[in-house]
């Protein structure tokens, strides 16, 4: 079975859904199948070997340059192509190509009007490329904001069009009205092209069909998966000293670092030898944010420290191992968090708010322990136990370490992804 997965480029930061995509992939290649990872906007950023296709579509200043020039849409595309090159689009990202859905609204209802809209050359050239040369089985879009390529593509080849959710909500609702009312309005009406949508959570499922107004029929729920060959982590048998807890997660507000922040304050005013240490991808987007963040930190001095982004999986593995325990308090609900999985693959237990996929993560692994979102003192009062009660620290790390070895390898990920794909493909003949 050839399986084609389009990812979504993050624009240079390590982004966790394209990462996922690419493990997904490569478990898949694994397990047999032929797998064509394809890109979007800009060229992935991964920890681990990048299995996606040279070819960028859909390149974001091509995008940018087509929504805002009438007459670049009008040349002809040999003259444009290679401003969608990566060598040139991986050019741009240093100079910030923004991925912030905040100044992004008129551009996301172009991409949505697909073939009809100013971006008609890039719909056919993926349509092109699908139906001619990569000729897939099924295909599987990693996002809903390029809904409006599937009739294009349905035009070209006859196959299973599958749109993986995880996280396509929180896009829209940082866009400014009336732009967000009118995605979501196109999205329900573009849904109808697709054959399926893929969650990683009963809790995304629920809450994206009443987001977009979908049929709940259409859903299927796949699990999570990491490459655990490198994640061998074992719990230790005392907290460490110092004890310290730990964030691992993009640098935004949106991830709860300042939460995390407020909470230790409470731990630290407790007990003054516990440690904060922060790891994750700063974009310029949130350097601001982030310097505020350091400012409210600013008094606790050596007790807060931030390693900035690890560059490969093995430097992030050691620092997940350094940790007694991880927290990322997220303000949204979370669809998918999986550095809760990476930490409890390496040994480290897990605090996490009471909200999105946390409650079903923690019941399938029992790695961790959740509390009120929002309530500082909550979290502060959850990691001091933790402190307090290293034998349920222990039993919160072996237990969690050894489920998501068990639950969340990449092996079970493919194998239950093959399943839906023969179903689907087999229900269209």
């Amino acid at each position: 079975m050839h399986i084609a997965i389009v990812t979504a480029g993050g624009a240079g930061m390590f982004c966790g859904s394209c990462m996922h995509d690419n493990t997904w992939a490569r478990s898949l290649i694994d397990e047999g199948a032929d797998v064509s990872l394809v890109p979007t906007y800009t060229p992935i950023r991964v920890d681990e070997q990048d299995v996606s296709t040279s070819e960028v579509y859909f390149g974001g200043v091509g995008v940018y340059l087509a929504h805002r020039s009438r007459l670049f849409r009008r040349l002809p595309r040999a003259l444009t192509r290679w401003v969608d090159r990566p060598w040139a689009l991986r050019l741009a990202t240093r100079f910030g190509v923004s991925t912030d859905a905040r100044q992004l609204g008129a551009m996301t209802l172009d991409m949505l009007q697909g073939e009809d809209g100013p971006h008609r050359t890039h719909v056919l050239e993926l349509a092109d490329a699908f139906g001619s040369s990569l000729k897939p089985d099924v295909i599987c879009f990693s996002n809903a904001l390029l809904a409006g390529t599937a009739r294009a593509i349905r035009k070209k080849i006859d196959i299973p069009l599958m749109c993986v959710l995880q996280g396509d909500d929180v896009f829209l609702e940082d866009l400014v009205e009336p732009y967000r009312s009118q995605a979501i309005e196109a999205i329900h009406d573009l849904a109808a092209d697709f054959d399926g949508f893929i969650v990683h959570s009963d809790y995304y499922r629920d809450h994206m069909v009443r987001y977009l107004g979908l049929d709940a029929r259409k859903f299927h729920t796949l699990p999570l998966g990491i490459d655990l060959a490198e994640h061998d982590g074992q719990p230790g048998t005392t907290a460490g000293e110092p004890f310290t807890v730990g964030y691992f997660a993009r640098i935004c507000p949106e991830k709860g670092l300042d939460r995390l922040v407020d909470a230790f304050r409470i731990l630290h005013a407790r007990r003054p030898e516990v440690r904060l240490k922060a790891g994750g991808y700063l974009g310029q987007r949130d350097r601001e944010y982030f310097d505020q963040v350091r400012a409210v930190a600013a008094d606790l001095g050596d007790a807060f420290s931030y390693i900035g982004s690890p560059p490969d999986t093995a430097s992030k593995i050691e620092f997940l191992k350094s940790l007694d325990v991880l927290s990322v308090p997220t303000l949204y609900r979370e669809p998918k968090g999986l550095y809760v999985l990476e930490a409890l693959a390496n040994g480290v237990p897990v605090v996490q708010p009471d909200h999105g996929a946390f409650p079903e993560m923690i019941a399938a692994t029992g790695g961790g322990v959740l509390v009120e979102p929002g309530q500082p003192e909550a979290l502060a009062d959850a990691l001091e136990a933790l402190i307090d009660d290293s034998s349920r620290r222990i039993e919160l790390a072996t237990t969690g370490r050894n489920r998501v070895h068990e639950l969340f390898g990449p092996e079970r990920m493919a194998q239950r992804s093959l399943e839906l794909f023969t179903r689907m493909v087999d229900a269209r003949h």
